[in-house]
């Protein structure tokens, strides 16, 4: 069973990975909102998953039946974060523990959870946020990043940090996205024959977590200079902050609360609209949407280094003024909207497909 809210937020996300990727990959800006489309991608993959292990129980599939699959999907997810790194930004970028790999991971932690006790995914959500800031004072993060983006050496122990405390998307603390996600998941769709979801209360936990991070960030001029080395480091997302980690978990929480509770009960009179046209097609192919914007903003910006003469990320981050990199995004967006509708109605299934098949 499809969910609108689930739809409608993945495509909020979607579309803000995308508009973030353009401005900043092309035009190197910063914009805002720039750090909530991941954390709402990799939280409704928990969601998602809780979703499909329900539907699997209900075909009477057994438990190592949805283990094996679970299995097979999260290396495949894993394995495709590394072509994709490979192809899209480079070999030289081959271990930067993008978002694919993170998911991809995240399925077998997630299918042990599954049959943990119902608080243990919690505890270790926790636990991966607590152990977090720890891991990146112990292996000198900041060292990983010399000029704003990682770059270990290739030796097992920097593969293994960057994996785990100092890459892109480390286990330390994004897995803790998922495993909220699924609790979530559990919470509203696993409920008896007439049990309301508890999406009031969530709804509040979501805000105070939101609020509570947001306090700490304008306080933090106040805070004693010791906090500052473990907590109240302000809102960053390389590297993922408390604040910034209590604050889109919030923001996932009270956002999925409150559309599931005001889109969902009148979804049969979305039927046929355009928004939910829209957000079937952008959340059905989300991956194939986040892998194919890479190739088409990125790509030209290599061949027209190379083209250049000079290094094949030389015009990374300066290749045109803010101003026109929107635009673009919106005909990208566009563009992506009628491709995916037309394989959708054709039974082209795309990197979603794929993982189906698996």
């Amino acid at each position: 069973m499809r969910y609108v809210s689930i739809d409608i937020l993945r495509t909020f996300a979607i579309v803000l990975m995308v508009l973030v990727h353009f401005l900043e990959n092309l035009a190197g800006a910063v914009w805002t909102p720039a750090g909530f489309g991941a954390p709402l991608f990799t939280f409704l993959a928990g969601v998602s998953y809780r979703l499909w292990v329900n539907a699997q129980e209900a075909k009477g599939k057994d438990d190592s039946e949805i283990s094996r699959v679970t299995a097979r999907r999260g290396v495949f997810l894993f394995v495709l974060g590394f072509a994709f790194n490979v192809l899209i930004w480079l070999p030289g970028d081959t271990f930067n523990w993008d978002v694919l790999t993170l998911i991809g991971t995240a399925f077998f932690v997630l299918n042990v959870a599954r049959n943990l006790p119902p608080a243990a995914p919690l505890v270790m959500a926790a636990a991966t946020f607590a152990l977090a800031p720890v891991l990146r004072e112990m292996t000198d993060y900041h060292s990983y990043w010399p000029d704003t983006h990682f770059d270990p050496d290739w030796t097992l122990y920097d593969l293994l940090v960057g994996y785990l405390a100092c890459g892109y998307f480390p286990l330390f603390p994004w897995l803790a996205y998922p495993l909220v996600g699924y609790v979530a998941g559990r919470a509203f769709f696993a409920g008896g024959p007439g049990e309301e979801p508890p999406t009031g209360r969530t709804a509040l936990i979501g805000a105070g977590m939101l609020g509570l991070a947001l306090a700490c960030v304008a306080l933090r001029r106040f805070a004693p200079d010791l906090f500052g080395v473990w907590v109240l480091r302000g809102w960053t997302m390389f590297p993922p902050s408390v604040e910034y980690v209590i604050g889109t978990i919030g923001f996932a929480l009270l956002t999925f609360s409150l559309v599931h509770r005001w889109v969902d009960p009148r979804a049969e009179s979305l039927e046929g609209t355009r928004l939910l046209a829209i957000a079937s097609v952008f959340s059905k192919y989300s991956l194939s949407i986040y892998v194919l914007h890479h190739v088409v903003h990125l790509w030209p910006l290599w061949v027209y280094g190379v083209i250049a003469g000079s290094e094949p990320t030389e015009f990374w981050m300066k290749a045109m003024p803010v101003w026109a990199t929107l635009p673009l995004a919106a005909v990208f967006l566009i563009a992506s909207y009628f491709l995916f509708r037309w394989m959708d109605r054709t039974g082209r299934g795309g990197i979603e497909g794929w993982l189906r098949r698996v």
